[in-house]
């Protein structure tokens, strides 16, 4: 045999040894990289990418809601309180604070900071808004308080027995709270107050249908009742 011919019949040997996608011999291959590929996507897409997508922010001071709720007769309204025209008015402003913290009252480290970085310079706290919506969501507290006689704890979880606050993590892409979509990154949730999207809305709204009755816009859902 010719060394021409010999090479010609080792070619076929390893043609016959190769396979294929169509070869019924590779489908165990082709389904082990399938499960080894959507193993790797769970992982990234659960573990890792929460951790990309998210920074841990600090809040300026830390703040005990706990002790100040116990110190006040009106719960939660003593300081995020509604004005004369039923606005709300949010996060406290630094006048409402001074009429009790005008000087240290206590050892607190965070009071300190606060009197000393905030009170004597007459600067306003930056705190970080758990609960900020984009810019286009339109939210009536007092609708929500005193027409659905809501309790603060459904939106905003048991903030109340709170001590410290948590660390803020921002959304990189929205610059958001992650109260908004949740802590679990399907969308899942336990509690009414474990994430602030749409659908939440949506889904206490359709609950409770029988009060929407403050206008003909908001007995249809109109989209422009909630949406600037």
């Amino acid at each position: 045999m010719s060394s021409n011919e010999k090479h010609q019949t080792d070619g076929r040997t390893g043609d016959a040894h190769a396979s294929s996608p169509s070869d019924p011999r590779s489908g165990p291959y082709i389904l082990l990289f399938f499960i080894l590929g959507l193993a790797l996507s769970m992982v990234v897409g659960w573990s890792i990418f929460p951790k990309l997508l998210y920074s841990q922010k600090s809040q300026p001071i830390d703040f005990n809601h706990k002790l100040h709720l116990e110190q006040v007769d009106n719960g939660c309204q003593s300081c995020h309180f509604f004005r004369e025209d039923g606005s709300f008015s949010g996060s406290p402003r630094l006048a409402q604070c001074t009429d009790c913290h005008a000087e240290l009252l206590g050892e607190s480290e965070n009071e300190k900071i606060f009197v000393e970085h905030y009170v004597a310079t007459d600067r306003e706290v930056p705190w970080l808004v758990y609960s900020r919506q984009p810019d286009c969501v339109f939210f009536s507290h007092s609708a929500h308080v005193f027409g659905a006689k809501m309790d603060c704890e459904t939106c905003h979880g048991p903030i109340g027995k709170s001590e410290s606050l948590k660390p803020y993590e921002e959304n990189r892409i929205t610059g958001l709270s992650r109260d908004i979509w949740g802590r679990n990154i399907a969308g899942f949730k336990q509690n009414t107050w474990d994430r602030m999207k749409m659908d939440d809305c949506a889904q206490c709204h359709a609950q409770h249908d029988t009060l929407h009755d403050s206008s003909v816009q908001t007995g249809r859902d109109a989209c422009f009742v909630c949406h600037k």
